[in-house]
């Protein structure tokens, strides 16, 4: 197996646990807590992660960790969350899964990428994909959700785009530490003016909190941003689309939800699109490779 398919194998495995968010969420929180779910999701991991590596980001990054904090966790997960609540469970994640297709202009513009006709087609093929398998017939539409799944699907390009676009020179364990504990601390305030205090937590509640805190933002987020500053963005982006899979799946394993046949099609259809972005990419790296110059390494 070489190193870039264990580089793309390893960062796929982050997304697919993010798919057990709904279920989690649902199951084991308490509900209608929105901004307070995504805050004890990002900052008690970002500064228990911050402990561990006992490194301040210099003055210089300030700014930046804080934009990519927020784009990454805070705006993300709050728009997610109101997406979530305004449209059905399908209409939000299809709407938010046009991220991988932002991503492939955007990298043009920030990293100088070229916009490769089969990037795009992969990224409107998952998109499909998707659609098909979540999204219901009888699916109701709300203004505000789709400007929220939008605003969603457009902060993590632009947290992808912009984390491969500055890289400072410390790990992916630090770096997700200082953008946890910055995208938590731009959640605090919001949380704490527009939802009231939390009841007493259950036992399931410390077990819900704990899974999207330590596995499902303090791990999956290093293993996402290491794949981000080792793989081209276009690359790392449709690996977003195993999500929705990871949800549906575990929602017919866990909980007995149908899987119908246009369900499977569609399973089937993302991995396909995912297998097509990836050689896409293969494909582009090739002739530069071949081209290069003898002396040039």
């Amino acid at each position: 197996m070489t190193s870039r398919t264990t580089d793309i194998l390893l960062t796929a495995t982050a997304p697919a646990v993010w798919g057990s968010t709904y279920i989690v969420t649902t199951e084991l929180l308490p509900a209608n807590y929105p901004l307070t779910v995504a805050l004890l999701r990002a900052l008690p991991a970002g500064l228990l992660l911050l402990a561990i590596v006992r490194q301040l980001p210099e003055r210089a990054w300030w700014g930046r960790i804080l934009l990519l904090g927020a784009l990454n966790f805070s705006v993300l997960w709050a728009m997610l969350f109101l997406a979530a609540y305004r449209l059905p469970g399908g209409v939000a994640a299809t709407i938010t899964s046009v991220q991988p297709l932002f991503v492939v202009f955007l990298a043009s513009v920030f990293l100088g990428s070229p916009v490769r006709a089969l990037s795009v087609v992969a990224a409107v093929v998952g998109i499909g994909g998707v659609a098909l398998l979540v999204l219901t017939p009888n699916a109701a539409l709300d203004a505000l959700g789709i400007v929220a799944a939008i605003a969603a699907a457009v902060s993590m390009a632009f947290g992808t785009v912009l984390s491969r676009r500055w890289q400072p020179p410390v790990s992916a364990l630090t770096f997700t530490a200082w953008q946890l504990t910055a995208g938590g601390l731009l959640l605090l305030p919001v949380a704490l003016l527009l939802e009231p205090p939390l009841p007493a937590l259950t036992l399931h509640n410390w077990i819900g909190f704990g899974w999207l805190g330590l596995v499902g933002a303090a791990l999956t987020y290093i293993v996402w941003f290491r794949g981000v500053a080792r793989l081209e963005p276009s690359t790392v982006a449709p690996l977003a689309f195993l999500s929705p899979v990871t949800a549906v799946i575990l929602g017919w394993a866990l909980l007995g939800q149908a899987l119908s046949t246009w369900q499977v099609l569609g399973i089937l259809i993302v991995i396909a699109s995912i297998w097509l972005s990836q050689h896409a990419q293969r494909g582009a790296q090739a002739p530069k490779v071949r081209a290069a110059p003898a002396g040039a390494r």
